[in-house]
């Protein structure tokens, strides 16, 4: 495979899409919106959140969802991963304030922390270790949806007013720019569906735009209220030494868990891609919605989390890739553990 794409080095999976982040991020420190078109910049990024998660709805085939319901096991280890251990993490970090990390800083690590999982890099990167792609499938989907109501949730009880002025209002905000989309697309997908698949290439550059357009209204935002005067290079450092270890903590949890508890190896690929990872396209949105004037400093966090868990996931999965496929079982099948597991990743 690395042979095919000799553009970059194996070890260094610079995704173009970041790079377009990081220019977003310096186009508002340089030209932030102010005034008027402040108003229309959040204008449209609202209208580019509720547009963002119509096409996750009309997406999701509910059929698929319900297929991988069969194998809910590996999904509920998932999502507790997900919304309970790194929630946990994130509230342990809370003793690196302030000699570590700023209130703030630990407010956006610990929203880093309730955000879902992601979809398209669990696949891409289950498939390349030979794990069980269809359970990274339904894992990040079902992370994805159980998000739009959880992570709102945790929020509340978790950051309460500290993030950022959060308050019953922002989760009625959740539920109308958010869910009510989502469950649109749902219901609307019998008839998109098909111009959705058809265009998919198209549709990815919309759903980039769309977060790219959030990054921007937020960043300006920020710009204009003078937030990033809070943020020095010490500080930022100490960030990415927290989030190295809260990563290296998730991967091991992710793996040696589920090791412990009978699943096998494909998935346990599957458990620790899906279940150590955090969605940029769904965080983002969520921030913007539930920080207001500090998102910017919140996704932070989140933002540089992504960047690493795509170099450090992409690293393991190639070497994973070059492990030996355990010989396949002659004795009883465990019902119990991943039924079709082995064979799923066999394949």
């Amino acid at each position: 495979m690395s042979r095919r794409t000799p553009k970059l080095p194996s070890w260094l999976p610079v995704d173009p899409y970041i790079l377009a982040l990081i220019g977003t991020v310096a186009l508002a420190a340089l030209l932030p919106a102010s005034g008027p078109a402040a108003t229309v910049a959040s204008d449209a990024s609202t209208g580019a959140v509720a547009l963002l998660f119509f096409l996750y709805g009309a997406r999701l085939s509910t059929g698929e969802a319900m297929e991988g319901l069969r194998h809910w096991r590996l999904h509920v280890t998932v999502l507790v991963c997900t919304f309970v251990v790194f929630p946990l993490l994130g509230l342990a970090a809370k003793g690196l304030v302030p000699f570590v990390l700023t209130p703030e800083l630990h407010n956006g690590l610990l929203f880093l922390c309730l955000v879902p999982s992601t979809i398209q890099s669990s696949i891409a990167f289950t498939s390349i270790a030979r794990g069980n792609v269809p359970a990274a499938i339904c894992a990040g989907s079902f992370s994805s949806l159980a998000g739009i109501v959880v992570t709102p949730l945790l929020a509340a009880g978790l950051l309460g007013n500290s993030g950022g002025g959060f308050s019953a209002d922002s989760l009625l905000k959740i539920v109308l720019q958010l869910l009510v989309p989502f469950m649109a697309g749902q219901f609307l997908r019998r008839w998109v569906g098909g111009f959705l698949t058809r265009n998919k290439r198209v549709l990815g550059y919309v759903d980039r735009g769309s977060i790219l357009l959030v990054v921007y209204s937020a960043f300006s935002e920020g710009m204009i209220r003078g937030v990033w005067h809070q943020v020095s290079a010490a500080r930022l450092g100490a960030l990415l030494a927290v989030e190295a270890v809260l990563l290296a903590a998730m991967l091991g949890v992710t793996w040696y868990g589920a090791k412990r508890l009978g699943f096998d190896r494909g998935d346990r690929i599957a458990i620790q891609f899906a279940g150590s990872k955090k969605s940029l396209a769904s965080g983002l949105p969520m921030a913007s919605v539930l920080f207001g004037a500090q998102a910017s400093l919140a996704v932070l966090p989140l933002m540089l989390f992504h960047q690493m868990q795509l170099m450090v996931c992409a690293v393991i999965a190639r070497r994973r890739a070059r492990d030996p496929l355990p010989a396949p079982e002659t004795g009883p099948a465990r019902h119990d553990v991943g039924r079709g597991g082995t064979a799923r990743a066999a394949r």
